[in-house]
């Protein structure tokens, strides 16, 4: 798709998975807008006062939401419990990371086409590499190990405690047992790459000792 949309001189490119529930897009410079920030482009577009998100959601949505006073609902990872969420609070519009976008206005769950289209209506003229510079997008590291656990020992979430307070605001650590998969997934947020690459390291390495 990024080949495809830079070599064809394209505006835009866009994606969906398998089942056509789940969209990503390619802007003109074959650099790909993630759900996070379609979302971000939707929610200022459709001025809504509510999004639902999960706790994947970037940290850049939950700044831009929080500037635009737009209350943020966070869920679980998945795209049920962001529908269960909107449905609970009265909203319209949420979404994941992955590309699942929800908008309840004409729909009753996540479909794909319709956020595409969606997602160029929001434009406006711009083109989407302009739109999606609304949302600052603070780096993110993940890393995956390998443990058949469904809680966490208590030396990771003390260590977890105190790389979030440490960061204070200025970024997070999640970590938590895929519910899918035998694994721990580890996520890390700063606002450069090599604070992110650091506190995924070191949880990476303590869930590693623990654990695996």
């Amino acid at each position: 798709m990024q080949e495809a949309v830079t070599s064809s001189g394209a505006d835009l490119g866009i994606a969906f998975d398998g089942d056509g529930d789940r969209m990503l897009a390619v802007d003109a410079r074959g650099e790909v807008v993630d759900g996070d920030q379609i979302l971000a482009i939707l929610m200022l577009h459709l001025d809504v006062e509510l999004v639902g998100v999960t706790v994947m959601a970037n940290l850049g949505l939950h700044r831009l939401a929080e500037e635009h006073g737009v209350r943020v609902v966070t869920t679980d990872v998945g795209d049920r419990y962001v529908l269960e969420a909107l449905y609970r609070e009265g909203g319209l519009l949420g979404g994941e990371q992955s590309g699942h976008l929800i908008y309840l206005r004409d729909h009753v769950t996540g479909d794909g086409l319709a956020a595409g289209l969606l997602l160029c209506g929001a434009l406006e003229g711009r083109t989407l590499e302009e739109a999606a510079a609304q949302m600052e997008r603070f780096p993110q590291a993940k890393a995956n190990v390998r443990a058949a656990v469904r809680e966490l020992p208590e030396s990771v979430t003390r260590e977890v405690e105190r790389l979030n307070a440490e960061l204070e605001g200025r970024g997070r650590v999640l970590v938590r047992p895929s519910g899918t998969e035998p694994v721990i997934r580890i996520l890390a947020e700063a606002e450069t790459a090599a604070e992110a690459d650091a506190a995924c390291g070191t949880i990476r390495a303590l869930v590693t000792r623990e654990l695996g």
